[in-house]
């Protein structure tokens, strides 16, 4: 049935024996001995988009013929055979760049990633990222992601955005945290100083778009995607300041950043959607020396502070929480 890059499959084998091919080889996958479906799972994307590819591409033959028809009508007579492509080298070059390994198995890596530290290749960061240090971390222990050997970012923090990130070695464990994060059963809390003083608690509930203004930015949308993020107030500074928790409920680009600032409670250090405390004629000498202490504050105040998930794998469940970086701690500790 398996043999290096070529599955065979006999459709009279199987208890659905009609309709389309691209739905018919997902059913047949899930249908397979276990010891298989971990293989081929290493081997091709586990889903009907990327079946449909194969099958676009020329690489599943119907009785020896090459069917490049996603919605072809199988019979009970027919043989399936699916060539996999070999898995490529990426085109990015590794690099030994210190990273912090917070846990790692063979199919994932929890990466407890600095501020300042790009995490995706783009261009103009085509080297100095994220994506190059695990490479070199990585290298030799990486199966396809997409028949590419490259580490699988399920999830992006911003640049100057520090803290706990998931990434996957293995196609398999890609898949299932990629389902997880759409399915919103990865918990993520972060950490955050923001200016002003919010209520104890809340939650806010508004979806997230392009900026009509500015496409480089995001906005409250109303066509946007939707987008949920709950706070929890810690620690006030001088009524100036607050340290809050936010657990993300949706992961949209700059969630936590829009939401936070449009409710009068922009992060601290934030280049774009920051802003400044309220207006206060009577401030005294405390609160001035915060004020030009936090907005001298480099990058946005922005911590990843804890992930929780079932491994893809074992279904353990996981719990990683990383302490607040250096310099959010020293400003803290200093408009105490």
């Amino acid at each position: 049935m398996f043999h290096s890059n070529i599955i065979k499959l006999k459709v009279s084998d199987y208890p659905i024996q009609n309709g389309r091919i691209d739905k018919w080889i997902i059913e047949a996958f899930s249908l397979l001995n276990s010891s298989y479906q971990d293989d081929i799972k290493a081997k091709t994307l586990f889903s009907r988009t990327k079946i449909k590819d194969l099958i676009l591409s020329g690489n599943i033959s119907i009785d020896g013929m090459i069917n490049k028809n996603p919605s072809y009508k199988i019979d009970p007579n027919n043989i399936i055979v699916i060539n996999l492509p070999k898995i490529k080298d990426y085109d990015l070059k590794a690099e030994n760049i210190p990273i912090d390994i917070v846990f790692e198995d063979e199919h994932l890596l929890v990466v407890n990633k600095e501020p300042n530290f790009v995490v995706h290749p783009s261009p103009g960061h085509n080297s100095g990222t994220l994506v190059n240090a695990i490479l070199y971390h990585c290298e030799g222990k990486l199966s396809g992601i997409g028949g590419i050997k490259r580490p699988g970012i399920v999830h992006r923090l911003d640049k100057d955005t520090s803290g706990l990130m998931l990434v996957a070695k293995t196609e398999i464990a890609h898949l299932s945290l990629s389902d997880m994060f759409k399915n919103h059963s990865i918990e993520r809390n972060y950490q955050l100083l923001v200016w002003n003083v919010p209520d104890s608690n809340g939650l806010i509930d508004q979806p997230i778009g392009r900026s009509k203004f500015n496409r480089k930015k995001m906005a409250i949308n109303l066509n946007g995607k939707k987008a949920v993020t709950h706070w929890t107030l810690l620690e006030t500074f001088s009524n100036l300041v607050s340290l809050i928790s936010c657990k993300l409920q949706t992961g949209r680009t700059h969630q936590i950043r829009v939401h936070m600032s449009s409710i009068g409670h922009s992060l601290i250090g934030d280049k774009i959607y920051g802003g400044l405390p309220k207006k206060n004629k009577t401030q005294n000498s405390i609160q001035k020396s915060i004020l030009t202490k936090c907005k001298s504050f480099s990058r946005q105040a922005l911590h990843s502070k804890t992930l929780t998930f079932k491994h893809p794998i074992s279904k353990k469940q996981m719990h990683f929480d990383i302490d607040l970086p250096n310099d959010i701690k020293k400003l803290i500790n200093s408009i105490k």
